[in-house]
């Protein structure tokens, strides 16, 4: 796998805001997850991009402004939560979308990934009819033209 700052810095040439296609990040740290979730992005039309943690999301998104941003909550080196509030901290990310997707049922949880700035929180296993038609509400509000 090449380091996250190569794939940002080759994608950022072939990828601009002015791409037909949205773009979504799948942070996830279980390979089998997160190419699932990378498939289900792209069938739906979407480019997708994936980062392995927290921290590989942050740097990430420091290069490339994702449409919306697939989030675990569960990382290594730095989870999702904090991973989404250093996001949030950024001007070219505060606004993006952020879904938490989480094994964690419990209002608590919710309410806290909620806190740390996601904008919807889903329980893993996810049910990819709810997904898909969370990822196109979210893509269609994010490509909507400004009043």
């Amino acid at each position: 796998m090449l380091p996250i700052s190569d794939v940002v810095n080759d994608r950022a040439s072939e990828m601009s805001k002015d791409s037909p296609r949205p773009l979504v990040l799948v942070v996830e740290d279980h390979a089998d997850t997160r190419e699932m979730l990378r498939l289900v992005v792209e069938s739906l039309g979407y480019c997708a991009m994936e980062a392995a943690d927290g921290e590989e999301a942050v740097r990430f998104v420091e290069g490339i402004t994702p449409d919306l941003i697939l989030m675990d909550t569960s990382l290594p080196k730095i989870d999702g939560l904090l991973a989404t509030e250093r996001i949030r901290k950024l001007k070219s990310t505060s606004k993006v979308t952020i879904i938490f997707l989480s094994g964690h049922a419990e209002a608590q949880s919710r309410a806290v990934a909620l806190a740390a700035g996601g904008d919807d929180y889903f329980v893993k296993p996810v049910n990819l009819g709810e997904l898909e038609l969370a990822l196109r509400k979210y893509l269609t509000i994010a490509s909507a033209p400004a009043n």
